[in-house]
């Protein structure tokens, strides 16, 4: 397995993980201090807001588990991730695409493409 496949099955772990305590420690293993996290829908400096993204995705799609689509690749510090959102055994329901910039085999910036792009779901007590 490569190097990037490595990062690419822990990045997709750490999106998986619905105990928060452990999602938190995938987190804090795997991204760096300064970390920023950026889709269509949502941006997030530092690891405490990158894990705060994690959980409320879970929220919107429970039930649902993200999956590689073929292999990561990647050249010198930035590597590409095809993945899909799906029931499990089932077809996607969202396919995406991460750019991972990477930094000492962590992950520094991830720039998420979405298709479709979701709309988001307010979280319970948000203002509206």
């Amino acid at each position: 397995m490569s190097g990037f496949d490595e990062l690419a099955r822990r990045y997709l772990a750490s999106w998986n993980e619905r105990d928060p305590a452990r999602r938190r420690a995938l987190v804090d293993e795997l991204w760096t201090d300064d970390a920023r996290y950026v889709d269509p829908i949502m941006a997030a400096e530092g690891r405490d807001a990158i894990e705060e993204v994690m959980a409320t995705a879970q929220r919107q799609f429970p039930g649902l588990v993200y999956r590689p689509v073929g292999k990561a690749d990647g050249h010198h510090d930035v590597a590409r991730l095809a993945w899909e959102l799906a029931p499990a055994g089932g077809p996607a329901v969202i396919v995406g695409l991460a750019v991972m910039v990477t930094e000492r085999s962590r992950l520094r910036r991830v720039h998420g493409f979405l298709d479709p792009v979701p709309v988001p779901i307010p979280s319970p007590g948000a203002d509206s």
